[in-house]
């Protein structure tokens, strides 16, 4: 489905504050797993509200608070793989790093998979500014929407075969996960896991789910 060139403006109120959370256990489930789970982020009228839209949607609110909360994560993790990737404090400024890369194509979207259904394997990893974090939620109900339809991660490390992980979402549920790559500390020393995303194929009915970059695409 090509996405609409008009982002959608949905209300900052229609999820959980992000003060509700605990950051330090879910900044220790990043490191340990990949990805944490954020349980009943949107309420069950706002999921649904956002199951309707198709294509691009600007949460501006949440996206600002995102990167202050993600900010001493992600700059743990580039140092942690020696890399020479640097996120400013200011996410306007994290935001005209973009523009000045060329990246201006809005990647945050809401989606339907029908019957059948499936997303193949992917990264959002495009460009020379990306954030390595970013939030993915689950619109419709698992229970009466729709069968099937589960995200699936993926995890690659060095000389073991990859590991796969089904994240538990319920409707209104979201999750931060790595969006590429994260450091892992082994028995000797630190090493590179690549990660990537998918969900597995609709059994029956109609799963909507919201993918929410913290960067925008080439």
């Amino acid at each position: 489905m090509t996405p609409d060139p008009t982002p959608l403006e949905i209300s900052p109120d229609v999820h959980r504050p992000l003060e509700h959370y605990d950051w330090n256990a879910i900044f220790q489930h990043l490191d340990a797993q990949g990805w944490a789970l954020l349980p009943g982020f949107f309420t069950v009228p706002a999921a649904r509200a956002l199951a309707r839209t198709a294509g691009p949607i600007a949460l501006p609110a949440l996206r600002l608070a995102l990167y202050q909360r993600l900010l001493p994560l992600a700059r743990a993790w580039a140092a942690a793989l020696d890399l020479p990737a640097s996120y400013p404090d200011d996410y306007t400024d994290w935001m005209q790093r973009n523009r000045d890369a060329g990246q201006h194509r809005a990647l945050s979207a809401a989606g339907t998979l029908e019957q059948g259904g499936y997303q193949a394997l992917m990264q959002h990893d495009q460009g020379q500014a990306v954030f390595p974090l970013q939030l993915i939620a689950l619109l419709s109900d698992p229970e009466a929407d729709f069968s099937g339809g589960e995200f699936v991660m993926t995890e690659q490390r060095p000389r073991m075969q990859s590991r796969p992980m089904v994240l538990p979402l319920r409707q209104g549920d979201a999750a931060i996960i790595a969006v590429s790559h994260r450091p892992v500390h082994g028995a000797r020393g630190v090493y590179r896991v690549t990660t990537r995303q998918a969900i597995s194929r609709v059994r029956s009915g109609q799963r909507a789910g919201l993918e929410l970059l913290l960067h925008d695409g080439p």
